[in-house]
C-alpha cells in the first residue's frame, strides 16, 4: 500500500513537470514493476582531489615568537622580569611583543623577537648583553602565548578563539574544540586558510583515521563545522526557479527539487540528459547523468538526492561535462560562498 501511495505522489510530481500527454502510452490498468531509484542514473564518474594546502610544505619544529606573546627575561642585576612576579591587575609581568615584532628591555633598548624560537632569542640576547656584563647569564621563557590564533567556528562543543603554544596538527586542534556536537555535519567540515577552502577531508581523518589528512595548522587557520539542519541542493538549467532547494527533514528527491524550482518541459532540451554534481567530502565527489525520462514512464523510482547536490537540466545539446560545468559556473559563482567545499575547490579554486 506504501508503494503505491509513493509511486501516486511521484506521478503527481511529474504531472506538474510534463503533463498528462506523456501517459497516453499505457492503457487503462497497466500494471509495471518499478525499478530501484538508482536504474535512472546513465553515467557516473567519480572525481577527486588530491589533499593539498597552502603553506604546509616547510614542517615546523619549534615555537616561533610573534606579535602578542609575552616573555619572561631574566638577567641578573640588569632585568628582572618574569612569570614568578605577581601583579594585581591581572597583567602577565613579562615583556608583551609589540605589533612591529619588538620588545622593549632596559638598558638595551629595542630588541626584534618575532619569527625567533626561545632559544634562538636567547643566543640573540646573550650576545647583546655581553656589552655590558662579561660572562651573561639569563633566561628567556613565553609565558603567554597570543600571536597564533585558529578559530573554531560551528558545531564545536566549544567553538572560540584558540591559540597555538606549539607546533599543532589538525586533530590536535579539533580537540581544542572537545570535539563537535550530535549536529555536525563531517561531510561540510572545511579548513579555511588565507579566505580559500583548502582540499583537506575533515571526515576521513575522523572516521576513518585517514593520518594524510592530519596537516599542521597555521595562525589564522579557521575550521568551520555546520549543522546538519540546514540542507540543501541548487537546480540551474531549464527552470524558472534557479537556485536553492531546501530539504524539508533532510528529505528531498529529484522529480521534488525539479517540481519546486518550476523545471519547464518547454525549456529543456533533453529530460535523458539531466545533470548532477554531487560532493561527498572536500576532496570527493561524483558527477552523475540522470534519464528523468524513467522516472516519467514510470519505470524507476526518482532518486534521492544529498545535501549539496547541483542539478543542471539541459537548455542545448550537452557536448560532455566541461561544457555543462561552463554553463553552470556563472551561477556557481554567485553562491560560491554556500556551496559544498568540493565544488569550490574543484571548480571555483580559481574564481
Amino acid at each position: 500500500m506504501k508503494r503505491n501511495i509513493l509511486f501516486l505522489l511521484v506521478l503527481v510530481g511529474v504531472f506538474v513537470l510534463s503533463g498528462c500527454a506523456r501517459y497516453e502510452k499505457y492503457e487503462a490498468g497497466t500494471v509495471i514493476d518499478i525499478d530501484d531509484p538508482g536504474a535512472g542514473i546513465v553515467e557516473v564518474e567519480s572525481v577527486s582531489v588530491e589533499p593539498f594546502i597552502e603553506g604546509d610544505k616547510e614542517v615546523i619544529t619549534e615555537y616561533l615568537i610573534g606579535a602578542g606573546d609575552v616573555l619572561s627575561v631574566y638577567v641578573p642585576g640588569m632585568v628582572e622580569r618574569s612569570a614568578r612576579v605577581s601583579y594585581s591587575n591581572g597583567d602577565a609581568g613579562g615583556f608583551r611583543v609589540n605589533t612591529d615584532g619588538t620588545i622593549f628591555l632596559p638598558h638595551v633598548g629595542s630588541v626584534h623577537v618575532a619569527g625567533l624560537s626561545v632559544s634562538q632569542l636567547q643566543g640573540k640576547l646573550v650576545n647583546i648583553f655581553k656589552a655590558y656584563i662579561k660572562n651573561p647569564i639569563l633566561t628567556v621563557e613565553l609565558i603567554e602565548f597570543k600571536s597564533q590564533p585558529i578559530y573554531l567556528l560551528g558545531e564545536f562543543r566549544n567553538p572560540g578563539v584558540y591559540y597555538l603554544d606549539r607546533p599543532t596538527e589538525l586533530l590536535h586542534g579539533l580537540a581544542m574544540g572537545k570535539g563537535v556536537s550530535t549536529n555536525a555535519n563531517m561531510r561540510g567540515a572545511r579548513l579555511v586558510r588565507n579566505n580559500r577552502i583548502q582540499a583537506i577531508d575533515i571526515y576521513e581523518l575522523m572516521h576513518k583515521n585517514d593520518l594524510v589528512q592530519n596537516i599542521q595548522l597555521r595562525s589564522g587557520d579557521t575550521i568551520y563545522v555546520p549543522d546538519n539542519s540546514d540542507l540543501r541542493v541548487y537546480v540551474f538549467g531549464a527552470v524558472d526557479k534557479p537556485g536553492v532547494v531546501p530539504m524539508f527533514n533532510g528529505s528531498l528527491n529529484l522529480v521534488q527539487a525539479l517540481t519546486q524550482a518550476s523545471a519547464d518541459k518547454n525549456k529543456a532540451y533533453n529530460h535523458e540528459q539531466i545533470r548532477i554534481i554531487r560532493s561527498l567530502s572536500p576532496t570527493k565527489g561524483q558527477l552523475m547523468v540522470v534519464d528523468l525520462g524513467k522516472v516519467m514512464d514510470g519505470m524507476v523510482m526518482p532518486m534521492s538526492l544529498m545535501d549539496g547536490d547541483i542539478i543542471y537540466v539541459p537548455k542545448t545539446p550537452m557536448g560532455g561535462w566541461n561544457e555543462a560545468i561552463g554553463e553552470l559556473l556563472p551561477s556557481l559563482q554567485l553562491i560560491a560562498g554556500i556551496l559544498q567545499p568540493f565544488v569550490q575547490i574543484n571548480y571555483l579554486k580559481d574564481n
